[in-house]
């Protein structure tokens, strides 16, 4: 037969009692008087028929019901404190949630979060990717970061980064089989492809605008992301086309190389989006401040990679 479940403030008497195995203690313990804590032990022996404590010329002892129950009792309300204090730690951190592209996230904002967390150890930042527009009435986002062109009705925008588009590929890729002297060199190189994604720069677009001409590419693999295409340039597999904000790091350590100085800036940009009125909150205004931080110290350094000779 189902056992009805007792108030915990009877189950945290029964376990303060057979603790101190006195009545007066457990009293003291739980600012409550003596006598409520013999009544929530009277209680528990009534509803469950089973005597819990022998009280003898003054002295308190556990039967052998009494020995059973209270660790099975002591180990649940301390599993249940515990908990408590975790839930509620995390209700009152409010992590801040924010979503973006997968590939800024692997290749840009995960390496600087470090940076983050140091000057602001009691925010937590919850990343989500999307390619996708975020409805902030629906999704649970407290910012976004996100590649456009800045026209986002309704939302608070702050320009994070500006870039420039140019191919790469890896060193061992040039020694195996040359460095390309002219931009119409590279028809003749393995290209890295994209799926049809409107986001991304295209071979064509960047042919047309270094001045090879009109150029329909329809054979090389193609790849349904960015990092697929850059790991595969790293590999030496063939020659991507990017954007300066995934590719930096890598051209910095000598995994990829950049095949041409010729300026190509990118349509879109990298911009982070609030709901109006939202952007003030603490959590908000600390990683937009610290965000335009990082990003102006990127721009500077992705300028500086056009402005120098190609490696």
């Amino acid at each position: 037969m189902p056992q009805r479940l007792p108030p915990i403030a009877a189950l945290r008497a029964l376990e303060a009692a057979a603790r101190h195995l006195n009545f007066t203690k457990a009293a003291d313990e739980l600012n409550v008087t003596q006598s409520a804590i013999s009544h929530q032990v009277r209680h528990l022996e009534e509803l469950w028929g089973l005597k819990l404590f022998d009280r003898r010329a003054g002295r308190l002892a556990l039967t052998r019901n009494g020995q059973a129950l209270a660790p099975l009792v002591r180990a649940f309300i301390e599993k249940m404190t515990v908990t408590l204090e975790t839930l509620q730690s995390e209700a009152l951190r409010d992590p801040l949630r924010v979503d973006m592209l997968e590939s800024f996230a692997v290749r840009w904002l995960v390496p600087r979060l470090g940076h983050f967390h140091e000057q602001h150890p009691n925010i937590d930042v919850w990343i989500s990717t999307s390619d996708n527009p975020i409805d902030f009435k629906v999704e649970d986002v407290d910012a976004a970061i996100r590649l456009g062109h800045g026209n986002y009705p309704g939302l608070r925008t702050t320009l994070l980064l500006r870039e420039h588009l140019f191919p790469v590929c890896s060193p061992q890729l040039l020694a195996r089989i040359g460095r390309p002297s002219a931009p119409k060199d590279l028809l003749r190189y393995p290209l890295l492809l994209r799926r049809q994604d409107p986001r991304h720069p295209s071979w064509e677009y960047w042919f047309q605008k270094v001045g090879v001409g009109d150029v329909t590419l329809t054979e090389g693999t193609r790849f349904p992301d960015t990092n697929m295409a850059l790991q595969a340039a790293v590999d030496g597999q063939g020659v991507a086309m990017v954007r300066s904000a995934h590719v930096a790091d890598d051209i910095a350590a000598g995994r990829l190389v950049k095949l041409f100085n010729i300026p190509c800036p990118s349509t879109m940009a990298y911009y982070l989006v609030c709901p109006e009125g939202r952007e003030n909150l603490p959590k908000i205004a600390a990683f937009r401040e610290w965000l335009s931080r990082e990003a102006a110290a990127a721009q500077q350094q992705y300028d500086r990679l056009m402005e120098g000779a190609a490696k």
